[in-house]
């Protein structure tokens, strides 16, 4: 959403953007997000991974440097730490290894997941490199975090599908799949109590 808050648009005033350090140097260094820095629409903020950031007196952000490409900047999830509640953003990495806490030690500290489902299988990406687009298979992290307690599966929700996913079909056999392994698929207009 940046561009929509160049002059030529909303055009405001100091509004905060927090991102990490290599992503900083990118906004402040490449047109068209230097001249955001330059007129003071934006103001960038330091974000570190594992950093606690608060965000209102009840609310906080930790960022979660996690394996992704990175041909501008580092990739994040985020852990939203409510009042009495946490939860785990992670929608877009390449593997879950070597994710620093472990994909585990974030699950163990979290109330709820939202996770990577991007492809099921590597059926949904024929004729294509999977190292072009590595993201973790559902059909293998429903083998990994098989391991984990019933209680603990429950709070993972597979999120951010391609459009081949079959997860996006209520009544797929994938679906049922993620479902009987105690496991959920977000879907729109889901909210989570913090």
């Amino acid at each position: 959403g940046l561009m929509y808050l160049g002059r030529e648009a909303i055009g405001p005033n100091g509004v905060p953007v927090w991102a990490m350090p290599r992503m900083r140097r990118f906004l402040r260094d490449h047109g068209p997000w230097a001249q955001l820095c330059r007129l003071g629409n934006i103001e960038l903020r330091a974000m570190e991974d594992m950093a606690r950031i608060p965000l209102t007196k009840r609310l906080f952000l930790r960022a979660v440097l996690v394996p992704h490409r990175g041909e501008y900047s580092e990739t994040v999830g985020v852990i939203i730490e409510g009042p009495s509640k946490k939860l785990l953003y992670l929608p877009d990495i390449d593997r879950w290894e070597p994710t620093r806490p472990s994909i585990e030690a974030l699950l163990e500290d979290v109330d709820h997941a939202l996770l990577d489902g991007t492809f099921f299988d590597a059926s949904e990406v024929p004729n294509r490199e999977r190292s072009e687009i590595p993201h973790p298979l559902v059909r293998d992290s429903l083998e990994r975090f098989g391991r984990l307690s019933p209680e603990r599966r429950s709070r993972i929700f597979f999120c951010h599908f391609n459009h081949s996913n079959p997860l996006l079909q209520p009544d797929s056999p994938a679906r049922k799949m993620v479902e009987e392994a105690g496991m959920s698929v977000a879907l729109t207009g889901m909210s989570f109590g913090l």
